[in-house]
């Protein structure tokens, strides 16, 4: 029975849904996993230095591929632990300048992969903050500077913030414990907005982040749907279940007998980003505040937005989300934002 070597950056309860659109994509091709494959999995649970050593168990097991998810850091590991074994990747960034393939359609050598290009769209969430919240003169960035794309991030936000007219606050994080004392800077320094930058560290404590955020009624921007999902505010991404599925698909490709130098890499193309806000659902833009006294009179309860919405929960216990005031900058936005612009645009049903 063939093995497959799974090896992410993250933590498995937070990419559980990742996981299972990996398996769909394997099971697309024919694969079932503890039928007629094996996944053999590896965590770093957000400690990148330990992503080499887990790699080279993962060569040392002769796996007859190696699934690198989880962003740079991963790849990079399996990079460098193998120059034989197939290596299927999902990154941010650009591969080519990465130097992880010789070109897109031609990669060359053992790897190929899937691009997300979500550590290009800093900029897009600067702007869309701009908008849904013209009155924040200083707009916040929380940045994991171990992550490869760190500093071209923390370039694009201060590049998107400059052509907005807005002041730029960056703030590291590379711990948990350190998403305190960066809202506590945010506070201090009149945040009044946040852009929390693509990494799969920030992803993987993404219900943690998102609480802050609500805790400290701050506006903020995120990579994945799975945020809105949480009950953050915003998302615009890629779909990463569907990349995560690709993922699936490669290494079954490669089990088949393909090689990984004639796999062109995969981009996700600007028409298939997705346009999350709130999970482009009913209340395409919530906004999480307490509950004012005397309950929600003439406006949407947060069970009632969750109906609507199709969620399973509530964004957050004891919060609601409202529409904001009509006649207002917020609610202007919201309108600007109806999913005839933006939801139908990403195929989504209104």
């Amino acid at each position: 029975m063939p093995v497959i070597g799974f090896l992410n950056s993250a933590s498995p309860d937070a990419f559980a849904p990742y996981v299972g659109g990996f398996l769909q994509g394997l099971r697309d091709a024919g694969y079932v996993d503890g039928q007629n494959v094996k996944v053999e999995y590896r965590w770093a649970y957000g400690q990148y230095d330990r992503l080499p050593q887990l790699a080279a168990e993962l060569v040392q097991q002769q796996v007859a591929v190696i699934v690198a998810s989880g962003g740079e850091p991963s790849v990079m590991a399996a990079k460098a632990a193998t120059s034989r074994t197939p290596i299927v990747f999902g990154i941010g960034g650009d591969p080519v300048k990465l130097g992880l393939v010789a070109s897109l359609n031609r990669p060359g050598g053992n790897i190929t992969g899937v691009s997300l290009l979500t550590s290009s769209l800093e900029a897009k969430r600067v702007g869309l903050l701009g908008e849904l919240v013209p009155k924040a003169a200083v707009i916040a960035a929380l940045i994991n500077p171990n992550y490869a794309q760190a500093q071209a991030q923390e370039a694009e936000v201060q590049d998107a913030a400059r052509t907005i007219g807005r002041q730029i606050v960056l703030v590291h994080a590379t711990t948990e414990a350190e998403f305190e004392p960066a809202f506590a800077r945010f506070k201090q320094q009149r945040a009044g907005a946040l852009v929390v930058a693509a990494d799969p560290f920030s992803n993987g404590r993404r219900n943690l982040l998102v609480a802050l955020a609500a805790r400290d009624r701050l506006p903020a921007v995120y990579e994945f749907r799975e945020f809105a999902a949480a009950g953050g505010l915003m998302s615009y991404g890629t779909s990463l279940i569907g990349a995560y599925r690709q993922y699936g698909a490669y290494a079954a490709q490669i089990l088949k007998g393909a090689r990984p130098a004639d796999l062109p890499v995969l981009q996700q193309s600007q028409r298939n980003q997705e346009h999350q806000l709130a999970r482009c659902m009913k209340i395409e833009l919530h906004f999480l505040l307490p509950f004012p006294p005397g309950g929600l009179p003439n406006r949407l309860s947060t069970a009632e937005l969750s109906a609507k919405a199709g969620m399973t929960k509530p964004p957050l216990a004891g919060w609601a989300s409202i529409l904001p005031a009509a006649n207002t900058p917020w609610r202007k936005g919201f309108e600007r934002l109806q999913p005839s612009t933006a939801c139908r645009r990403a195929g989504a049903r209104w």
